[in-house]
């Protein structure tokens, strides 16, 4: 589909999807953002939904001013993925191992290595610009200074909720290896400071909701924000490349006698803030449950652990500000899904994924997501499909 032009105060909403599809309280909030004096565009992905001041799944354009709030509080979430040289005959018929090894060597939920990784000793990854990132941390807000001993630690982990580790085959039996997650611990506690510290300010007072509180261009605030931000962004990328290539080595391990190879890792934020420019105007561009799409850009779009994900290339679609959505989305509510579903539902619906079917990942059963296929469809004039991938594993927090 292409997109349908709802009316907002400051700007048109462009949508990506049906409005009456739209939780109540999401349409709220879109109409909310739309009344900010410095938006100049808003536009929604097909897997909108209820957010913290601004909705998961929507692009939102400003000019001179910047709303922590449309990046999300975890600064610099996203995936990465690599097709490697194995195929489904080279998988044993028991997958419960390799889970088992990945879980040994990638930290899940709140745990954290108990030695910072050290990332010369992984295989061919590059350590160029490590050291200045850490000393860097020194000009981050005091209010986290406390934060780098856990931060250091927690560099190269999964953490918890929809994040995972995943073995995907394509529909060439081409095994793939993808994961999702962010910044951790430490990209919240700034996100959470810079909120709050907008909140504060004179501006702000009188906002429909103080949720949507916004930097201006040119103050100190702003400067202390794009520091700190920019900063979580850089280790999210750094999080999600050495969990790569721990995973990268469990598979050289595991499958010494097949020697397999690996593409090159597609990579992308869908939590993050950009300096982009459109029609003649430099804007900074806030992707809250968003990719970017611009022309040949490759994107990763997953669905929910027990369905299937997409590689896609972008098609450079100015009027979404070149992006795409993040995923499916959520239908309901994780305290919904706890209610509605059980751990049988979710072994019924997780049927051929090693993966947990307890308790505690019943939140991110399938069914609590929007159906990937119609998310993708409503997109076409975004993203071209490069691959389909199905997960026969799914690590989870």
């Amino acid at each position: 589909m292409s997109y349908v032009e709802v009316p907002g105060a400051q700007v048109p909403i462009r949508m990506w999807t049906d409005p009456a599809t739209v939780e109540g309280a999401a349409l709220q909030q879109l109409r909310n953002v739309a009344t900010l004096p410095w938006i100049k565009g808003l536009a929604v992905m097909p897997d909108v939904h209820y957010g913290k001041g601004a909705t998961v799944g929507s692009v939102i354009a400003m000019h001179g001013a910047v709303c922590p709030a449309a990046v999300g509080v975890d600064i610099g979430c996203g995936m990465s993925a690599v097709k490697t040289s194995l195929t489904a005959n080279d998988l044993p018929g028991d997958l419960s191992r390799i889970r088992s090894k990945i879980e040994e060597a990638i930290p899940v939920g709140r745990g954290m290595h108990d030695d910072p990784v050290d990332p010369s000793r992984l295989h061919g990854y590059g350590t160029a610009g490590w050291d200045d990132f850490w000393t860097r941390f020194d000009g981050i807000a005091d209010a986290v200074k406390f934060r780098q001993d856990r931060a250091t630690k927690q560099m190269g982990t999964l953490g918890s909720g929809n994040h995972f580790i995943e073995f995907c085959l394509d529909e060439n039996d081409s095994v793939w290896l993808m994961l999702h997650s962010g910044s951790r611990n430490i990209g919240k506690e700034l996100a959470d400071f810079h909120i709050g510290e907008a909140q504060k300010l004179p501006h702000n007072q009188g906002l429909v909701d103080r949720d949507l509180a916004v930097f201006i261009a040119d103050t100190p605030q702003m400067a202390a924000y794009r520091n700190d931000l920019f900063w979580a962004q850089e280790y999210a990328k750094h999080n999600r490349a050495i969990m790569m290539a721990l995973f990268q080595d469990i598979v050289r391990k595991e499958f010494k006698k097949a020697r397999p190879t690996f593409d090159p890792v597609i990579s992308c934020h869908h939590n993050y803030v950009a300096e982009e420019r459109y029609e003649g105007m430099d804007l900074l561009v806030t992707r809250k449950g968003a990719i970017r799409a611009g022309s040949g850009d490759y994107g990763i779009i997953p669905g929910s652990m027990g369905t299937g994900s997409y590689i896609v290339k972008g098609l450079g679609n100015e009027k979404s500000f070149n992006s795409a959505s993040h995923g499916a989305g959520r239908k309901m509510s994780r305290n919904a899904a706890k209610k509605r579903f059980s751990t049988k539902d979710l072994e019924e619906q997780t049927r051929g994924v090693e993966c947990r079917k307890d308790s505690g990942v019943v939140d991110e059963i399938p069914g609590a997501y929007k159906p990937i296929e119609k998310v993708i469809e409503q997109q076409r004039d975004l993203v071209q499909v490069v691959a389909k991938l199905k997960q026969v594993i799914c690590v989870k927090g």
